[in-house]
């Protein structure tokens, strides 16, 4: 038996669903095996029966597993971008904003649901839709730390967009390390010490 037969729940088949509630549920179960299994060992066979419906019924909303798996990955990849946005508007002291910035990417990666390895850890990266998308999701959090940089040290939009890239690039990676390494911190607490690191290098440019 497998890891996902183990875990899935009984799900009856049969119930009949609006197609925006079948849709997310079919999302949540092909989540659960893409995340368990990667994309080229799981199966479409694998989904329906995760989600207790036939296979026919989950082709009828996805014409195939990859359309399934760019569907998964642009609603993740939203996620993390208005996690980051969200970040960036709670509050206007600019140490604080880094704190929140940094707090919502560990956020992110400590999700149960496991999403963010659709997004940084995909065995996919070969297919260009993925990789746009995940260079996207990337660029586009960095766009939106670089507007706050930008407007607060007077940088010119290429050296406002370097340094955030950096600090994005720090906050995605050290979250990842963060949660492979067991969590052995408190998240509060390592979301802490990547902000003082970041704050005490962005804060050397100066407030216009």
């Amino acid at each position: 038996m497998t890891a996902i037969e183990q875990t899935a729940e009984a799900r009856p088949r049969g119930t009949r669903l609006p197609r925006r509630a079948r849709r997310n549920q079919l999302l949540g179960a092909a989540q659960e095996v893409f995340v368990a299994q990667g994309y080229h060992a799981a199966a479409m066979d694998d989904i329906a029966d995760r989600a207790g419906v036939s296979k026919p019924v989950l082709y009828q909303h996805f014409p195939g597993k990859l359309e399934l798996y760019l569907a998964l990955l642009d609603q993740h990849c939203e996620a993390l971008l208005q996690a980051v946005r969200a970040a960036l508007a709670s509050t206007t002291d600019n140490k604080q904003r880094v704190g929140a910035t940094m707090d919502a990417y560990f956020a992110y990666v400590e999700d149960e649901g496991g999403a963010f390895r659709l997004v940084f850890e995909s065995d996919l990266t070969n297919e260009p839709a993925v990789r746009d998308r995940v260079d996207k999701v990337s660029l586009d959090c960095a766009k939106a730390v670089s507007e706050v940089i930008s407007e607060d040290t007077k940088l010119p939009p290429e050296q406002s967009m370097l340094l955030a890239v950096g600090l994005c690039g720090m906050a995605q990676i050290t979250a990842r390390y963060w949660l492979g390494a067991g969590q052995r911190i408190p998240r509060d607490a390592a979301a802490k010490l990547i902000s003082s690191l970041s704050w005490r290098g962005i804060a050397g440019f100066p407030l216009q």
